[in-house]
């Protein structure tokens, strides 16, 4: 029988037509399915050659190949839009990754739904895929929101990456990474199961090539963001390989070793660096295989040394053999200035606890020997005495001082005495004292203005203006105008501390407050000093919540200005209880500052 049973000739000559051109349609689908294939096996080719090379294949052409995947998937299956979303296990989100087809970037954005949720959480889930008939009623779509995508109709499956066994071809293990959807079937057509089929066989494909691609990117990711971190790091870093190339160099190590060139990647490092010592470790680390640890000094500039502490390592592969050597500088410049200072404090110490100590056992001594009492009258006896009253206070200056250093370096907090302080009379104590020890400098008070009571520890304030009149005597050793002066500033009390000395280098000025630091040329060596009293004297201001600078040039004398509140912040509630007591008992209470606006105003 020609006929098919229950059929005209006619409608089999339809029929006839109509599987001819299935199953011409189906030839053409399996071509574009085999160039698929054929695509994904070049990806995956090219992605092994750039792991086995230094220059990995650019992630543009990557895109390329998968903005092609979509739109043959597009036209394969007669959709206006295709677009794959993959899970993100940080938000459990199911999300939309560029490129897509028939969706702008801005909708692709916007395509995002729970893994937990919506037709594509279900296709995620179940592994299993849907064909939407009518997207825009269907009730599992709410999430997706079709209506501002414009989503008619659509088919949805899995995207599930298998891993198979090469002998027997065995399903060892799948991993579903997310869902490829194609909407809107052309012509006013919906999707089938013959798509189902289609689609399902084109994911296999797409999957592996998009899993491949995301891999590639987080790769070049990681990649970019460790050259980054590199980049931005502190400590200098230099990365050879066994060939001498330079690998990495950021920008500190680059900082260091005077190189302008941000362009070094690939070149011989012998070519860059132009200081030996380094150029000896490197070469020592690659000749050798071994590890070098040394200190090298660089003058980028003729008035300034660099120390830096050299490193390296060998860097080794999968297989523990070494590709290359990595050194990492750290600059411990500061770190050896202090050092130096430190052995110098330790000798200036020393010698500024030998020279009174000298004096008060040469004078001890004399007045021992005078056994009966005779060789030395009264008035000779009361000087050796006055010296020795004077030396010891001395030392024990010395001694609260480094006491204090101590202190604040274990990150202790001076403790202050507050208690209403003239500073009038204190500063006409410390002017009558320092007297006593120059013959030779003029010290005059200048007082502008009615100065108020301020709330302060007397003693620390004491040593501040003692230890500021003390250099202003010390480092003017030709002699000159040492002037104290204080004024009202606001709610403040300012005070100078001048001289007509040797002055202050201005590349000095900066560091005259830290710990150790002494200006060190011939006149200053003849003077003497710790280099700890300034350092202190700025954290006793500092203490009572006020702040100093100097102002000083060579040969014309130097200017130390400082403020102090009215109360240190620290203490004001505590005044304002203390007063309040006060007023409510009708009296002040012995050692009580007076009522801020009673002050002396």
């Amino acid at each position: 029988m020609n006929e098919v049973e229950g059929l005209s000739n006619q409608e089999c000559e339809r029929l006839k037509e109509r599987i001819e051109t299935l199953e011409k349609e189906l030839g053409q689908k399996n071509v574009a399915v085999a160039a698929l294939e054929r695509a994904n096996r070049q990806l995956e080719d090219k992605i092994r050659a750039s792991e086995a090379t230094e220059a990995p294949a650019p992630l543009t052409e990557l895109e390329e190949t998968l903005k092609r995947l979509v739109f043959r998937v597009a036209m394969i299956l007669q959709a206006e839009k295709c677009v794959f979303m993959l899970f993100d296990k940080d938000s459990g989100d199911l999300v939309a990754a560029k490129p897509a087809f028939g969706l702008a970037d801005e909708e692709v954005r916007s395509f995002r739904v729970r893994a937990t949720q919506g037709v594509s959480g279900e296709v995620f889930r179940e592994q299993k895929p849907v064909i939407l008939y009518d997207a825009m009623n269907d009730p599992r779509t709410v999430k997706e929101k079709v209506g501002l995508l414009n989503i008619m109709n659509g088919l949805c499956v899995p995207l599930v990456i298998e891993k198979r066994d090469e002998d027997t071809n065995r399903v060892l293990e799948s991993k579903t990474i997310g869902v490829l959807h194609v909407f809107n079937k052309r012509d006013g057509n919906v999707f089938i199961q013959e798509d189902v089929n289609l689609l399902t066989r084109l994911s296999k494909n797409a999957a592996s090539v998009i899993a491949s691609a995301q891999m590639y990117r987080e790769i070049l990711e990681e990649k970019e963001e460790l050259e980054s971190i590199i980049e931005s790091v502190y400590a200098g870093l230099v990365m050879i390989n066994k060939s001498g190339k330079v690998m990495q160099m950021n920008a500190s190590a680059r900082s260091m070793l005077g190189i302008n060139d941000p362009e070094v990647v690939g070149k011989a490092y012998q070519d860059i660096v132009n200081y030996e010592p380094v150029l000896d470790i490197l070469k020592t680390s690659l000749d050798e295989s071994t590890e070098v640890a040394e200190e090298v000094s660089i003058s980028l500039r003729e008035d300034e040394e660099k120390i830096y502490q050299v490193q390296s390592a060998l860097v080794r592969g999968d297989d523990q053999q070494p590709i290359g050597v990595v050194a990492i500088f750290n600059d411990i410049t500061e770190i050896r200035s202090i050092d130096r200072m430190k052995t110098a404090f330790v000798s200036t110490v020393s010698h500024e606890l030998r020279t009174p100590l000298t004096s008060i056992k040469g004078f001890i001594s004399t007045l021992l020997q005078d056994e009966d009492g005779t060789f030395y009258d009264f008035d000779m006896k009361r000087e050796f005495y006055t010296i020795i009253d004077t030396e010891c206070d001395r030392l024990t200056r010395l001694i609260s001082d480094l006491l204090n250093v101590s202190r604040i370096e274990a990150g202790r907090a001076l403790d202050l005495n507050p208690k209403p302080v003239t500073l009038t009379t204190l500063i006409e104590k410390v002017v009558s004292v320092q007297k006593s020890y120059t013959n030779k400098h003029e010290l005059v008070i200048d007082i502008q203005s009615e100065l108020p009571t301020i709330v302060a520890d007397e003693d620390k304030v004491d040593q501040i203006l003692t230890n500021l009149t003390n250099n202003a005597i010390k480092y003017s050793p030709e002699g000159g105008k040492v002037t104290i002066s204080a004024t009202r500033y606001g709610e403040r009390v300012r005070m100078c501390v001048s001289d007509q000395g040797m002055g202050i280098p201005k590349e000095h000025l900066p560091k005259v407050f830290d710990r150790f630091h002494r200006v060190d040329n011939r006149d200053t060596r003849r003077v003497g000093g710790t280099g700890i009293g300034l350092y202190l004297v700025k954290h006793l201001v500092e203490a009572h919540g006020g702040k100093i600078w100097v102002d000083s040039e060579v040969g014309k004398g130097s200017k130390f200005i400082f403020e102090l509140p009215k109360c240190p912040p620290q203490f004001e509630a505590e005044q304002e209880q203390m007063i309040g007591a006060g007023q409510h008992s009708g009296h002040m209470q012995p050692g009580m500052a007076p009522p801020m606006g009673s002050v002396n105003n």
